[in-house]
Formats: C-alpha cells, structure tokens, sequence
C-alpha cells in the first residue's frame, strides 16, 4: 500500500537516519555508515543517507525505524532524533529532513544489501542533497556525546573488557588513548560494574564489565526513553 505523504504549502517532510557501527580494519576499528545508491534524480548515481517520506498518520520514531528497516534492514541499538535540516535549495523541491542518528553494534550489522554499501564515515564521497553535512554534523554529536553519556555501549555486547571499550573510544575519538589513564577514568564514572567473567585466550585473563543500566545510555531530558 502505498504511504500517504505530508504536505504543508508544498514543504514535504522526509525522515533520514545516520546509522553509525564499528568495522573492523587490521588492527583498529573505524566508525562506518552504510549509504543507497539513488536510482533516479536528482542525484541520480550519487549516494544517499537511508530515509523516505513521512507517513500522514505516522510518528517520526516510527517513521524512521520503518524506512531503515525498509532500505538497510537494520535494527538499531540505539536512536535518537539529531535535527531537523530544511533549507531553501538543500532539494529542488521543498523538503523539511527530519533526521536521526542511530548505533547498531558490529555484529547485528547485516551484509549490505543490493544497491547499499557501508563506508567509512570519515571518509565519504560526495553525497546527494545535503547529505556530508548532515554526517559531518552527526559525528560531531557522536563525539561530543560520549564524554558525557554512556553512548559507547550502543557499540558493545551486553559484557565487555576495557579494551573493548577503550577501543571504541579511540574509534570515535579518532586517537589513541593512554591505557592506565583511560581506566582509571572509566572505573571511577559509576557507569561501570565489574562481572565474575574473564576473557581468556592468548593473552593474560581480562575481567568482562557492564554498564550500569540504572544510568541511562544518553540523557534524553523529559523525554521518553
């Protein structure tokens, strides 16, 4: 069935979603995103954040969870409304893009399916519309957001060790961080509680960790989570 569309004056209203995840590359992990080829104009060839139009009795969450479904098959982690981008010429029509950001962690990102492939997000060609800025700004807010949120966990199992941790940290950050400092940082934050479990393999057995649930994985003010 065909999904009624939005219109006010002629603005429509479109629902976009940055997916983040991390992807392994020798010895280090990058944040990745997957994009879609578009088929027809305008931007014909280019490729494009995942998104479609928002439906008339639908709410944005929703919206936004049924078009990355529909165009990646991803279910996310984590998701949250980014912003809204709406300006004159962004489109040769006019549309108002409500866009999310989502997490999905490594391994419940599915292959890519046709006409979508992942990239590294720090390293993009040049998109359709509008659509560098909006990761640009997205990676902005991922970085920012994980000084002060629990938001790496949207990256990681339910147990983890700290290099677990610490390496997606340095993914985001895009540097390296100083081992010993970097866990004292993260066990004196209470977002942490330490597990019975140790990871053995080659190496000398690492104690696994999990977040505190009783802290929320970002602060979303009075919103529901």
């Amino acid at each position: 069935m065909k999904t009624q569309t939005r219109r006010t004056d002629d603005v429509r209203v479109a629902v976009s979603t940055v997916i983040f995840t991390l992807r392994r590359i020798g010895d280090t992990s990058q944040v990745a995103l997957p994009l879609v080829r578009r088929t027809r104009d305008p931007f014909e060839g280019l490729w494009a954040l995942p998104g479609g139009w928002l439906g008339i009795d639908e709410n944005l969450e929703a919206a936004a969870s049924r078009t990355l479904a529909e165009t990646t098959g991803i279910e996310p982690s984590y998701l949250e409304q980014l912003y809204a981008f709406g300006d004159v010429g962004r489109s040769t029509s006019r549309v108002v893009s409500i866009v999310y950001w989502a997490l999905v962690r490594q391994d419940d990102a599915p292959a890519a399916p046709e006409n979508t492939a992942w990239f590294d997000a720090t390293a993009l060609p040049l998109l359709a519309f509008d659509h560098n800025q909006i990761v640009d700004y997205a990676l902005w807010r991922l970085r920012n957001k994980v000084g002060y949120s629990r938001i790496a966990h949207g990256f990681l199992p339910d147990e983890f060790t700290l290099a677990d941790l610490r390496e997606v940290y340095e993914a985001i950050l895009g540097r390296r961080l100083d081992p010993p400092n970097f866990r004292r940082q993260v066990e004196s934050s209470g977002t942490l509680i330490p597990t019975p479990s140790f990871r053995t393999g080659n190496h000398r057995p690492a104690r696994l960790y999990r977040y505190n649930h009783d802290v929320e994985l970002a602060d979303r003010g009075p919103l529901p989570a």
